[in-house]
C-alpha cells in the first residue's frame, strides 16, 4: 500500500511516499480501507516545531475491512471515521474501535471527516464557554475546519453576534457566508469587542490580545496546540477567565456525553444548520501541498487527503 511518512524535521518538504504492507488490525482496533484523510493543525505544527520525525495522524474515514480481537460493536464492511493517532496518511490504516463511529448511509467519507472530529472540538468549545443567548461570540482560526462549525454553533446558540477573526480580509465572504456577523484581521488594531466569547483555534502570540478583547466577567476558550501565555493582568481587570479545552478528555473521560455530541452533529447536519466547508481534495502523495496550504494560511475549511 502507499503511505506517506515524516523522515526529518523542517516542514512540508519532508513528506515522502512509500510502499509498504498493510498494517494488522490489534486488539481492540478495526482495519480500514481509508476513503479520506482530514488533516489536523496539530499534525502540521509537530512537523514544523518538532526535533524528531513524527507520525502522521488524522481523522480517517473508509470502509472496515478487518477487526481485531474483541472487537464486537462493529462488522467488516461498515464504514467508520475516527481520530487515528499513528499512519493516518495511507491507503490502509488502523483506528483504536473505541474512537471508531459510523458513517450514515448518506454521507460520503470526505463530509465525515470534515464534520465529525472537528464539529466535536467545536461543540466542546462552545459548551465549555457556557454561551448564552444574546452573548457575542468571536472564533479565531475562523475559516478553518473547527472554525467554520464553531460560527455555526454560536449562531444556532443564539448568539447576538458572532465575529470571525481570520488572516486575511480575502476570507471575508467565505466566513460571513458560513455565519459570521462581522470579520476582523489578527493585525486590526481594534478588534471591535468587548466579547462575551473568545473561542481560540490560534493561540500563541493572538492570545494576548484575545484577553484583552474580553468583556467584563468574559470566557476565553483556548483549545489549539499553539501554546501562548496570557497576562493573569488582563483577566483579573476584566474578572474574566480562560478555558483550557481538550476533546481527547471527553473522549476518554465522558463516553456518554461524546456520543451524544456525535449523534447531535449528525442531527444538526441532517437539519441543514450544521454545514461542512472542504477547502479541496487532495490526493494522498500530494500531502506536502496540503501541509503548504494550512501552514500558510490559506484554507477555507477542511482540507482533506484521498487516497
Amino acid at each position: 500500500m502507499l503511505r506517506v511518512r515524516h523522515e526529518v524535521n523542517g516542514g512540508p518538504e519532508v513528506l515522502f511516499t512509500e510502499v509498504v504492507d498493510a498494517p494488522e488490525a490489534g486488539a481492540g482496533e478495526v482495519l480500514i480501507r481509508v476513503e479520506a484523510v482530514g488533516v489536523t493543525l496539530p499534525t502540521v505544527r509537530k512537523i514544523r516545531e518538532g526535533s524528531e520525525p513524527v507520525s502522521l495522524g488524522g481523522e480517517v474515514a473508509g470502509e472496515i475491512v478487518a477487526l481485531g480481537e474483541g472487537v464486537t460493536a462493529f462488522a467488516v464492511g461498515e464504514r467508520v471515521t475516527g481520530l487515528c493517532f499513528v499512519h493516518a496518511y495511507a491507503e490502509f490504516a488502523v483506528l483504536d474501535a473505541a474512537m471508531a463511529s459510523r458513517i450514515p448511509g448518506d454521507a460520503s467519507a470526505v463530509e465525515a471527516v470534515a464534520l465529525v472530529r472537528s464539529g466535536l472540538v467545536a461543540r466542546g468549545a462552545y459548551e465549555a464557554a457556557r454561551v448564552k443567548p444574546g452573548e457575542s461570540v468571536m472564533v479565531t482560526a475562523a475559516a478553518g475546519g473547527v472554525g467554520t462549525l464553531a460560527l455555526q454553533y454560536a449562531k444556532s446558540g443564539g448568539a447576538a453576534r458572532v465575529v470571525a477573526a481570520v488572516s486575511s480580509g480575502d476570507k471575508a465572504a467565505f466566513v460571513r457566508g458560513m455565519g459570521a456577523d462581522g470579520v476582523i484581521r489578527y493585525e486590526d488594531t481594534d478588534w471591535g469587542g468587548p466579547y462575551d466569547v473568545i473561542l481560540d483555534g490560534v493561540g500563541g502570540d493572538l492570545l494576548g490580545p484575545a484577553a484583552r478583547a474580553l468583556a467584563t466577567g468574559g470566557r476565553l476558550v483556548a483549545f489549539s496546540s499553539g501554546g501562548g501565555t496570557v497576562e493573569a493582568y488582563e483577566l483579573l481587570v476584566r474578572g474574566a477567565s480562560m478555558i483550557g479545552f481538550q476533546m481527547r478528555a471527553i473522549a476518554v473521560g465522558h463516553p456518554e456525553l461524546y456520543a451524544r455530541w456525535l449523534c447531535e452533529l449528525w442531527r444538526m447536519r441532517d437539519a441543514g444548520t450544521l454545514r461542512t466547508a472542504v477547502h479541496e481534495e487532495i490526493p494522498l502523495a500530494e500531502a506536502a501541498r496540503a501541509h503548504a496550504l494550512i501552514e500558510q494560511r490559506g484554507n477555507l475549511g477542511k482540507v482533506v487527503l484521498v487516497p
